[in-house]
């Protein structure tokens, strides 16, 4: 299974890919779709969709995986990464991707194995579970690939699938 991760925004939109061979998980590749401050909101939705269609493209994932929205104060911040995730959700839909969604919660306890642990503890151990030798540029492109991570785990372990396949078991 290739799963394509997804941290939303407007200015940074990161994406990880990342497969489960054996009960290791592995990098297929990762970065960010930038936007310019400067440039006009809607051409800055434009850019994300067309940048990500032809990912999708290239890519063929089996699922897309995707950090649904948290805020705290900033309203206004809030609304825009909700109108770029939306044209996040279009893009893949148009793709006919499957389309997954998990809270911050669900994505730190997959990774950490505590649902309240810290961006440092998460982005550790995203490191460790793909064998990276150092860290993503970017915050939101570590963030991606923990939320494909997550997809794996909440779609079955590895060692669970091979097991299961191994003596003909299907789980659901």
């Amino acid at each position: 299974m290739v799963v394509l991760g997804i941290d939303p925004g407007y200015a940074i939109v990161g994406y990880g890919i990342v497969t489960c061979s054996g009960c290791n998980y592995r990098p297929l590749g990762s970065g960010a779709i930038l936007t310019e401050a400067d440039t006009p909101f809607e051409d800055r939705l434009s850019v994300i969709y067309d940048t990500l269609s032809e990912l999708i493209e290239k890519v063929r994932p089996d699922a897309i995986a995707i950090e649904s929205l948290y805020f705290q104060n900033n309203q206004k911040t809030a609304i825009k990464v909700a109108e770029a995730r939306g044209v996040i959700l279009l893009c893949a839909r148009q793709a006919g991707v499957k389309i997954f969604e998990y809270t911050p919660l669900q994505v730190k306890t997959a990774v950490t194995g505590y649902g309240k642990a810290k961006k440092p503890q998460v982005m550790e151990m995203t490191k460790r579970l793909l064998s990276l030798s150092k860290m993503p540029r970017f915050d939101d492109t570590c963030d991606a690939l923990a939320v494909a991570i997550c997809h794996i785990h909440a779609n079955g372990s590895c060692a669970r699938r091979n097991l299961n396949s191994t003596v003909g078991v299907t789980m659901k």
